[in-house]
């Protein structure tokens, strides 16, 4: 297929920086901006020299779509494009909540129309460098913290845990945890009501490894971060300034070297993280699933356990520490 014609639709700030990828690509066209809203809209295209209208039904002869408006309009738009039988990439989560996430996943495999979630961290050059260096995870600790956003209309949950249980899933082999424990907590008087601020969740998987893994949105600043340790080594990750540490702790006996007792060694490794911007690299592999390169029931299959994991945090944690 030829660079397929994309139609953008939502024109905030994750839809700006799609925009830009789309834009800037050798893969693909920009070829309308969606936006009920015309003054962001129109000034969205207008800035990449192409066209805006305010529902997608307008958007004319396009390949694809992807969607970048508010997670509450995500079920109508991926609907939508499913009906006219048309690729999607959307944004995370698919639906805030896992049955009508089910429902688009549903639709699409009926449909034979490939679905893509913007995961995004599957894409960190950090994460793809470590996730090679790392063998046999026992424990994984994630944290993302983040200021308070208004603009966010779901809790923490569906905003941010949902990207380090799809990276903790990655590392423990694609299984999916047997048991989850919660502790939420909702505290800030301009959330939605019953919208999460404070998430913590511990996950048991297969085999005896654990996982932890904390979201906030009352940070002071943005936290991004993964650690992983296994029986040999411990990996840093920072996802935010994308940097990898490999650390191995190592005890050498004196007698070696002609004296007595011991020394305590601790190795570390620092590879270089190169790659792309993750947007980039994930815009590649939407317009290989477009074109058929990438496996669509594999591409969708793998949507599931983040969204299922965040199901169950949620109504594990849905009573807990209320103000």
């Amino acid at each position: 297929m030829a660079q397929p014609r994309i139609a953008l639709v939502g024109a905030g700030s994750m839809g700006r920086n799609h925009a830009r990828v789309i834009a800037q690509s050798d893969e693909a066209i920009l070829d309308v901006v969606v936006d009920p809203f015309e003054e962001s809209g129109r000034a969205l295209a207008d800035a990449h020299g192409t066209r805006w209208v305010p529902d997608l039904s307008g958007a004319g002869n396009v390949d694809a779509v992807v969607v970048a408006a508010s997670t509450e309009h995500h079920y109508g738009i991926a609907r939508q494009a499913i009906d006219a039988g048309l690729p999607l990439l959307v944004e995370k989560p698919v639906c805030p909540s896992l049955e009508l996430t089910l429902e688009v996943l549903d639709a699409s495999q009926r449909a034979g129309t490939p679905i893509m979630c913007g995961l995004l961290e599957r894409y960190n050059p950090a994460f793809v460098i470590a996730k090679k260096m790392i063998e046999g995870p026992l424990y994984v600790r994630a944290d993302r913290h983040s200021p308070y956003a208004p603009r966010i209309k779901t809790g923490v949950a569906w905003d941010l845990l949902v990207h380090d249980v799809d990276l903790i899933v990655q590392l423990f082999g694609a299984a999916e945890p047997t048991s989850i424990n919660v502790e939420a907590g909702r505290f800030h008087p301009l959330s939605v009501p019953g919208a999460e601020d404070v998430v913590d969740v511990s996950l048991g998987f297969p085999g005896g490894g654990i996982a932890s893994a904390s979201a906030s949105r009352l940070g002071q600043r943005k936290v991004r971060t993964l650690l992983v340790q296994t029986l040999n080594a411990m990996v840093e990750i920072d996802l935010l300034r994308r940097g990898v540490t490999l650390y191995r702790h190592t005890t050498i006996a004196e007698d070696q070297l002609g004296g007595s007792g011991y020394r305590q060694v601790t190795e570390m490794e620092v590879p270089e993280v190169t790659g792309k911007e993750p947007l980039v690299t994930q815009l590649e592999r939407f317009v290989a699933l477009v074109d058929g390169r990438v496996d669509a029931d594999e591409e969708r299959l793998s949507i599931l356990p983040a969204h299922r994991i965040v199901d169950r945090a949620l109504a594990a944690g849905a009573t807990q520490h209320t103000n």
